[in-house]
């Protein structure tokens, strides 16, 4: 089940290194599945190689910088926002300046 939190101040979540180029904050995570929803960082100039597919549920919102997906052709920008079911096909990406997104990852069968 996913941890219980009342209001708190997001700046008190250190951030931690997620994968090479990104550190995320995770304010809310199911450890027993794929649940969670972190704010992550992209380092500027970072891409990522290959087309992602994920068995779970997706919502990303940029908050801000750019995010370009590299199959599609496409900049997105802060204020942009995806959904994405699961096995859906997205990136890779690269992003020139940077960015910071909120995402929140639902495992099947799962409510958030």
């Amino acid at each position: 089940m996913r941890e219980e939190h009342e209001f708190f101040p997001v700046e008190a979540i250190d951030w931690r290194p997620a994968d090479p180029g990104v550190t995320e904050r995770v304010l809310s995570r199911d450890p027993d599945t794929s649940t969670l929803t972190r704010i992550a960082r992209w380092e500027p100039g970072l891409e990522t190689s290959g087309v992602i597919r994920h068995d779970y549920h997706e919502e990303v919102y940029l908050l801000e910088g750019d995010l370009t997906d590299l199959t599609l052709g496409r900049t997105f920008r802060t204020g942009d926002f995806a959904s994405r079911r699961p096995g859906m096909p997205h990136g890779p990406y690269r992003t020139d300046e940077g960015c910071t997104m909120l995402e929140i990852r639902t495992a099947p069968g799962h409510s958030t």
